[in-house]
């Protein structure tokens, strides 16, 4: 059976962004470089490299590290590269190891092809499980760097060489394989194998992929989030996500700092208005993560609010046969260390059972937590129906001179089973219930007006 292989480049693609200063720090910590000492001009190229990419000056001072190498113990700068393992583990793209897993289930060699020196990336390859690593390599006598590179620098057209001259050793063609890059400097090699991805391309390489109608992708962020200069819509309009942004409601909100700052977390939140979106996007503009959501695929489809839906993350939710695709989507939101949005009652309740001091909810949000082990943390809406009832199309802009109080009660991570999702489903319900002012669990008997309030407009 003929092999094939997937070529992937690091900084920028792989990780999030450059290697360079934790590499720098393993030197430093090994005993390599002394501290305080660096590469000439580091910060401000990994700085620029972070934001646009790779280009001609920066890649000259990598060219030129090999000469600062010299006299360097190899043995030290391998085990520099075994201790930047972690913190370069942790810069690795939310979404890439899912793509990686993808091409290694479709029979693919993971090939890290990189500019980065060898002895220093290999150790971190072999942790994330890689079959291969084409890297530059400096020569050596002695167990000690001579200065000078073997076999040339593994970039732009140099990286392509070395790419070749691999497969060829073994025996992969390389119209059978892929190729993964941010850099414009890569373009050679791109245009050599069967299926060029452009990963998070820098802006040449993203005119280059648009006019070859190669596959532009992003594995820091879910498909269809657009991003500048690697700001999200999120970053750019949360500022403006702010109370003063709807005078025509007061806002108590407490209880924020339980949700985990890190790692994969479902906030469960009860469904009282169409206006819990702007509520539940204040609690998500002080979290400084980006927030990803389920919705119903009627407001993607709406013209101007779908799209705008789409661009920061949120789910489609299809109620007529399509819910598993979403609770996937989800999933790989959550295995990508995100921050996930639901609301378990699936629509707000309607006529009397708004009323009910019962919550009910879906199992859909505890089979998430038992599939991604993600932190569930539970929110309490109280009021939100007073600005925008469901009998309303729009909010009730007038209330600016008498603002009803809306309450957002964040709440501490459940402890689940994660094994009965009925009984799961039944404590995320409790816990939101509990945040709730106590008005909520006392039966009420609505009036023929308040019951209405609680239907779509006809």
């Amino acid at each position: 059976m003929a092999r094939s292989a997937v070529f992937i480049d690091l900084d920028r693609t792989l990780l999030w962004r450059a290697s360079g200063q934790a590499l720098n720090r393993a030197l430093v910590e090994e005993g390599v470089l002394p501290p305080g000492r660096s590469l000439p001009g580091d910060r401000l190229l990994y700085a620029i490299n972070n934001r646009l990419g790779e280009n001609l000056v920066s890649m000259g001072l990598v060219r030129a590290a090999a000469r600062v190498a010299k006299g360097w113990r190899q043995d030290q700068v391998q085990a520099a590269g075994k201790r930047a393992v972690p913190e370069l583990i942790e810069m690795v793209a939310p979404f890439a190891p899912q793509h990686l897993a993808a091409f290694r289930d479709d029979g693919h060699l993971l090939v890290l092809s990189t500019t980065t020196p060898s002895d220093m990336i290999r150790p971190f390859a072999e942790a994330m499980g890689f079959d291969a690593v084409i890297a530059t390599t400096y020569e050596t006598e002695d167990g000690r760097y001579t200065g000078r590179l073997y076999e040339g620098f593994v970039w732009g057209t140099g990286k392509f060489k070395a790419v070749r001259s691999w497969a060829g050793g073994e025996g992969i063609d390389l119209a059978d394989c892929h190729a993964c890059s941010d850099s414009v400097f890569d373009t050679p090699l791109l245009a050599s194998v069967g299926w060029p991805h452009a990963v998070n391309p820098d802006p040449s390489l993203t005119m280059i992929a648009t006019a070859r109608r190669w596959p532009i992708e992003y594995w820091d962020r879910p498909a269809g989030v657009p991003s500048v200069m690697g700001f999200e819509p999120y970053h750019l309009l949360r500022p403006f996500v702010r109370p003063s942004s709807f005078p025509y409601a007061r806002f108590d909100i407490t209880g924020v700092e339980h949700i985990p700052p890190r790692g994969p977390v479902l906030l469960a939140a009860n469904h009282r208005s169409y206006f819990d979106v702007a509520a539940l996007a204040l609690v998500a503009a002080r979290l400084g993560r980006p927030v990803r959501f389920l919705a119903k695929k009627e407001l993607f489809d709406a013209p101007v609010v779908g799209s705008i839906a789409k661009a920061f993350g949120g789910i489609s939710v299809d109620r007529g046969g399509g819910a598993s695709t979403a609770l996937r989507a989800a999933e790989t939101a959550l295995h990508a260390g995100e921050v996930v949005l639901v609301l378990p009652q699936g629509t707000i309740p309607r006529g009397a059972a708004f009323f009910d001091p019962e919550l009910k909810g879906k199992r859909g949000t505890a089979r998430l937590a038992a599939s991604t082990e993600a932190a569930v943390v539970p929110i309490g809406l109280w009021g939100t129906e007073k600005v925008w009832p469901r009998s309303a199309r729009m909010p009730d802009f007038t209330l600016v001179r008498h603002p009803p109080r809306i309450t957002i009660r964040v709440g501490h991570p459940l402890t689940l089973s994660l094994i009965d999702t009925s009984v799961d489903t039944t404590a995320i319900m409790a816990a939101i219930s509990a945040l709730l002012p106590e008005e909520s669990r006392a039966p009420h008997e609505p009036t023929a007006e308040e019951l209405a309030r609680t239907k779509p407009p006809s």
